[in-house]
C-alpha cells in the first residue's frame, strides 16, 4: 500500500509538472546552459507573440505556415496573435506578422501533452531570405545520441524574470523513446510514441521555449513540449515526434 501511494503521489507530481508548464509560459521562461546565435544559423526559428510579449518559440514550415506546440496555442486569441521571422532578437527586428487562423491536433491532451502539435497560417505570405528560411521534416526519428539542437528565447537564470532578447541554442543528444520512458530516466510511462526526448547535463528547454524546434541532422526531429522542472539531473526534456506527426502536419497545412 505504501509502494501504491508513492506511485501515485509521483503520478501526480508528474502531471501536474507538465500542465503548469503549459500553464505559466509567460511566467516562467528560459532556456538552460544555451548560448547567442544568430537568425541566419537558425533561420525557420520565429517567436510568437500575444500583446506584444514573447511567450513560445515556432517553426518556418512553408511560406505561410508555421509549427508551433499546441499547448502555446490554447489561451490565445488570434486577433492578438503575431509572428516574429527574420530577426535573431524576439522584440526588434525582422516582420511582424499578423495570424490568420491556427488548429492544433484533434487528439491533443493538455494532461499528458500527447500529440502536442498545433499550425498557425499568417495572414501574409512570408519571403524567404538568408534570415527567413523553412526548415525539412523528418520522416523517421534519429538514432540514439544523435546530436541535435534547440533554440529559443527563454529566460537563462532561474532566479530572474527578465529573458534574454537574443536568440540562443543549446546542444543535446537524442534519447531513445525505449530509453527514456525506461527506468533509467524519471518519467516513464508518461513518455508516449507520440514523443521524442533528449538529455545532456546541465543543458534543457525550458516553458517560454515551447512550440521551438528540435534539428538533428539539418532536419526537423522535435517540437518542445514538455519536461519535469529544468535541467534536472535524470530527467530528459520532452518534444513532440515529428516523424510520428508529421502526415498530421503536412495534411492539415493544405487544408487550413
Amino acid at each position: 500500500m505504501h509502494n501504491v501511494a508513492i506511485l501515485l503521489l509521483f503520478a501526480v507530481g508528474i502531471l501536474t509538472a507538465t500542465r503548469a508548464k503549459a500553464n505559466i509560459l509567460k511566467i516562467d521562461q528560459r532556456i538552460i546552459g544555451g548560448t547567442a546565435v544568430t537568425i541566419n544559423s537558425f533561420p525557420w526559428q520565429v517567436s510568437l507573440q500575444s500583446s506584444g510579449e514573447h511567450f513560445c518559440g515556432g517553426a518556418v514550415y512553408n511560406e505561410n505556415i508555421v509549427i508551433t506546440a499546441a499547448h502555446c496555442l490554447q489561451d490565445v486569441k488570434i486577433s492578438t496573435l503575431k509572428v516574429r521571422v527574420g530577426s535573431s532578437y524576439w522584440n526588434s527586428g525582422g516582420t511582424l506578422v499578423a495570424a490568420a487562423a491556427l488548429k492544433w491536433h484533434t487528439n491533443y491532451d493538455n494532461l499528458t501533452q500527447v500529440n502536442d502539435v498545433a499550425i498557425i497560417r499568417l495572414a501574409t505570405n512570408l519571403t524567404f531570405s538568408s534570415s527567413v528560411k523553412p526548415i525539412q521534416l523528418a520522416t523517421s526519428d534519429p538514432v540514439d545520441n544523435a546530436a541535435a539542437v534547440v533554440t529559443g528565447w527563454g529566460r537563462t537564470d532561474v532566479g530572474k524574470y527578465s529573458r534574454p532578447s537574443e536568440l540562443r541554442a543549446i546542444d543535446v543528444n537524442i534519447v531513445s523513446r525505449v530509453k527514456c520512458s525506461s527506468s533509467r530516466y524519471g518519467h516513464g510511462l508518461y513518455v508516449k510514441p507520440s514523443m521524442i526526448c533528449t538529455y545532456a547535463n546541465g543543458k534543457d528547454h525550458c516553458y517560454g521555449d515551447s512550440g521551438s524546434p528540435l534539428v538533428s541532422g539539418g532536419l526537423m526531429v522535435g517540437i518542445v513540449s514538455w519536461g519535469y522542472g529544468c535541467a534536472l539531473p535524470g530527467y530528459p526534456g520532452v518534444y513532440a515526434d515529428i516523424a510520428y506527426l508529421r502526415q498530421w502536419i503536412v495534411t492539415n497545412a493544405i487544408t487550413i
